[in-house]
């Protein structure tokens, strides 16, 4: 009986070899069907909802704008970005007044030698900007160090906004109200092309 049943063992495991054989086959058959058919699917069938999703937003929208109320509320919206815009930018006709509001903010200071030349003749490019360009002011002018941030503070608070890129401070001569200093400042505006 012993031989029968080494003989039936063998059988045994070579069935079973077989079915596992068939098993790890059929998996990977089915892997490689995933992954060349399937999983490709999945992923446009992902991009395919995410721009029905977006079509969907977009159709909302449309549809949403052609009510008077969110009409109206665009409009406003629209207006409020333009009047924040002429916070920092100024007009190309408006760029020869920016030198007299310079000037009457310092005779407000009682600042003394006070020099204003532009940088460079007109507007300079800014990279990547079609409608706005940037225009360089090199003020100089003798005052006190009080008067000096006065006219700074002043300088920050001009509408449309002026920026202070640098500025030296060297000492001069003292006088009968006491030290006073030579000041170099070199200020930017963007400036909105002519068209």
């Amino acid at each position: 009986m012993k031989p029968t049943r080494r003989k039936d063992l063998i059988i045994y495991q070579k069935q079973l070899i077989t079915v596992a054989m068939t098993w790890i086959g059929c998996f990977v058959v089915f892997l490689f069907a995933y992954l060349l058919v399937l999983a490709p699917q999945n992923k446009i069938k992902k991009r395919v909802e995410k721009e029905l999703v977006n079509s969907k937003q977009e159709y909302q929208f449309a549809s949403s704008a052609t009510q008077e109320e969110t009409k109206t509320l665009l409009k406003k919206e629209i207006d409020q970005l333009q009047n924040k815009v002429k916070d920092f930018i100024i007009d190309f006709s408006d760029l020869s007044n920016l030198s007299f509001d310079i000037s009457r903010k310092a005779s407000e200071q009682k600042i003394t030698s006070l020099s204003i030349k532009n940088k460079y003749s007109g507007v300079s490019e800014i990279p990547k900007c079609q409608n706005i360009g940037e225009n360089e002011i090199e003020i100089t002018f003798t005052g006190s160090f009080e008067q000096f941030t006065s006219f700074l503070s002043s300088l920050e608070r001009h509408h449309p906004v002026v920026f202070v890129d640098e500025f030296t401070l060297s000492r001069t001569s003292s006088d009968k109200e006491g030290p006073s200093l030579h000041v170099n400042m070199n200020v930017a505006v963007f400036v909105r092309k002519q068209q």
